[in-house]
């Protein structure tokens, strides 16, 4: 009697080349979902704004939603699996399709009026401008001690002492 090593995979191994390819074209079809597509983006922050880019190949601008909604930037869409019926027998689809939805928070800076979105090439651009005037630096002057007199109090003094005649200094 010989003795093999057992490293469990013999029970899974198939017995031909053919049941190979079978094996692998029908668990390739069958482990992938026609509802999971994620567009792969990219995002950068510049001085002017926020730039985005999403990976759409395949996709109408028809099939796409931008919305904006208490700092959050929603893009949604569909890409739809359109089958032909002309005896075509598929064996492997590594393309993603189904319905899509990435939203991004953004900070308050943003100007959401002026967000722009065009579709070049399969590629979604989306810039997002930010507000001039929330980003601008202020100064803040802070005020003296609380013993000073406030200028409606100055006025009334003056008031007050050309009524009784006598002068007061404020």
């Amino acid at each position: 009697m010989a003795l093999t090593r057992n490293s469990g995979l013999q029970h899974d191994m198939p017995q031909s080349f053919s049941s190979m390819l079978d094996r692998f074209f029908n668990e390739s079809l069958n482990t992938r979902t026609v509802s999971a597509f994620t567009p792969h983006v990219d995002a950068c922050e510049t001085e002017k704004g926020f730039e985005l880019e999403l990976a759409l190949p395949g996709i109408r601008k028809d099939d796409i939603s931008i919305d904006f909604q208490e700092g959050k930037l929603t893009i949604s869409g569909e890409r739809k699996l359109e089958r032909k019926e002309d005896n075509r027998r598929y064996h492997m689809i590594e393309t993603q399709y189904g319905s899509f939805s990435r939203t991004f928070y953004l900070p308050d800076n943003v100007n959401p009026d002026q967000i722009k979105a065009n579709l070049v090439d399969g590629i979604l651009h989306v810039s997002v401008p930010k507000d001039e005037q929330k980003t601008l630096k202020r100064q803040i002057k802070i005020g003296s001690d609380a013993t000073e007199t406030k200028p409606a109090q100055k006025q009334k003094r003056v008031a007050e002492a050309s009524e009784n005649g006598s002068a007061v200094t404020a």
